[in-house]
């Protein structure tokens, strides 16, 4: 008696692997239930019509063009694996046709919401160049070490996007007993107050705050949103803590406010990465910098494959899916953010 055949997924993760984002144990299982064709995200249309015309999923987003989908009938799902869904497909050809695009980009949110905090507590303690004072044996103790200091308790929050990584933000700020203002123009009022935060507008968020975090995805309406102008109207001695994407951002703005001593601020996202050698905010003085690392825990990557296996399953049973998040035909071709390219 011949086996049934398994349903075929296209396997592109770049840049991860199956190896990062599955357990030995939920790679069994994937194994065990699917055939798995690992393909080169940039030629999904070199593969024969054999493998296109069979494939139920697609495992990360890999350019697809109409006519490579038009040889793919049997296509339920694009699973997202990079976290940022990416403008390199026809969306509107993916809805008609009832195909699922779904990121597990959530599984970062609490890992980067806790780097937030660190950044943030940094900056507010003067962490960093305390410890870098003290291995030189500069270091100053006592008060003396605290003239810049302040606390985050009880302090004015701005949080700009409210998206997984902001709601996980929040949480983890719970128990400062801070003002939390927020400003996101894609969701009403009423949401912002269902988790405890003020709604503002992004002028009353900058000019209220002793801590901005920005942790808004890069759109077609808000790249470079935040320039000069916007630096300028934040509150002296006010930190920046920059945690989405280095696109939403004026970064010559942001290097010469925090030059000039107007604020401090702190980034886990760059314009380029990996950063040249000799770029300017290497050295810049009040500037904390974090190697996009800030959400690349193997915990996280883990999380992905068992939410991956979680949604094919339902999938394969007629339901749809519910772990990952889906993209919205209304706002997904408006996404702008560079793919990474390492985890």
């Amino acid at each position: 008696m011949s086996s049934p055949v398994k349903p075929l997924v296209i396997s592109a993760p770049f840049p991860r692997t199956l190896e990062l984002i599955f357990t030995e144990e939920a790679f069994s299982a994937l194994k065990a239930k699917y055939d798995i064709v690992e393909a080169d995200p940039d030629n999904i249309a070199g593969l024969g019509d054999d493998v296109l015309g069979q494939a139920r999923y697609v495992l990360g987003q890999p350019p697809l063009s109409g006519q490579v989908l038009d040889r793919m009938p049997a296509l339920r799902a694009i699973l997202n694996v990079e976290s940022n869904l990416i403008n390199n497909m026809p969306y509107d050809v993916l809805f008609q046709r009832g195909i699922h695009v779904l990121t597990t980009g959530q599984v970062f949110a609490e890992p980067v919401a806790e780097m937030g905090l660190a950044l943030a507590l940094s900056l507010a303690r003067g962490i960093i160049d305390a410890d870098l004072d003290f291995r030189e044996g500069r270091e100053l103790w006592g008060g003396d070490g605290n003239a810049s200091a302040r606390l985050i308790s009880g302090s004015e929050i701005g949080i700009v996007g409210f998206g997984d990584l902001g709601k996980a933000l929040n949480r983890v700020l719970s128990g400062f007993r801070a003002t939390v203002r927020v400003h996101d123009p894609w969701l009403p009022a009423s949401i912002l107050r269902d988790h405890g935060v003020q709604p503002a507008t992004l002028e009353e968020v900058l000019a209220s705050s002793d801590f901005v975090f920005v942790v808004a995805a890069v759109t077609s309406e808000n790249e470079g949103f935040l320039g000069a102008r916007a630096f300028a109207s934040m509150r002296k001695g006010s930190g920046f803590i920059l945690l989405s994407r280095a696109g939403v951002v004026d970064f010559e703005a942001l290097m010469a406010a925090v030059a000039s001593g107007h604020i401090v601020a702190a980034s886990d996202v760059f314009p380029d990465e990996p950063l040249a050698a000799n770029h300017p905010v290497r050295n810049l003085k009040g500037f904390v910098r974090s190697a996009h690392r800030a959400g690349a825990l193997d915990s996280a990557f883990k999380k992905m494959g068992d939410m991956v296996l979680e949604d094919m399953d339902l999938m394969d049973r007629g339901l749809p899916p519910l772990r990952c998040k889906r993209a919205e035909r209304e706002t997904v071709s408006r996404m702008r953010s560079k793919p990474v390219t390492t985890n």
